[in-house]
């Protein structure tokens, strides 16, 4: 008796069925990518804040200025920036920039990316407490920034 042999390979049935249980998994896995950019990139501009937190506050202390020039911040050059860092500081009665009350603020305005038109704030009052506010939505919100008030 001669017996054909059966030549291997998947049926169509079985690739339909991976096919859909890739895109299940993609479906699944797609939005929380998403979401994990979108806090990596809301940690990135926290953390380029904080990067110049101690120049201010030595600056604060020796009472010498507080402006973007003077901490090295220059948004022109920096190619791969999410956003744009600005710093004001608040300056004594007679409107002398160069003797700075102590109230300074540093501001991450998201430019590109999940936040896009966002910012968060950090802030340093008189007294020489730093705060953290943010108008990035709560799920995505680095930790230890609240709501800003609007």
């Amino acid at each position: 008796m001669f017996m054909a042999g059966r030549q291997g390979g998947f049926t169509l049935i079985e690739l339909m069925i991976v096919v859909a249980i890739i895109g299940v998994l993609a479906a699944i896995a797609v939005p929380r990518y998403q979401d994990y950019v979108a806090r990596s990139e809301a940690a990135t501009g926290l953390a380029s804040l904080r990067g110049y937190q101690t120049a201010v506050e030595e600056r604060v202390l020796t009472g010498r200025t507080v402006d973007e020039t003077e901490l090295g911040i220059d948004n022109s050059t920096d190619k791969d920036a999410l956003g744009t860092i600005s710093v004001k500081a608040a300056t004594t009665n007679t409107g002398d920039s160069s003797k700075p009350t102590g109230a300074v603020t540093m501001t991450y305005l998201y430019t590109s990316g999940a936040n896009n038109g966002n910012k968060i704030e950090l802030a340093r009052d008189s007294k020489g407490d730093w705060s953290c506010k943010t108008d990035i939505p709560e799920a995505n919100r680095p930790k230890g920034c609240t709501v800003a008030s609007t």
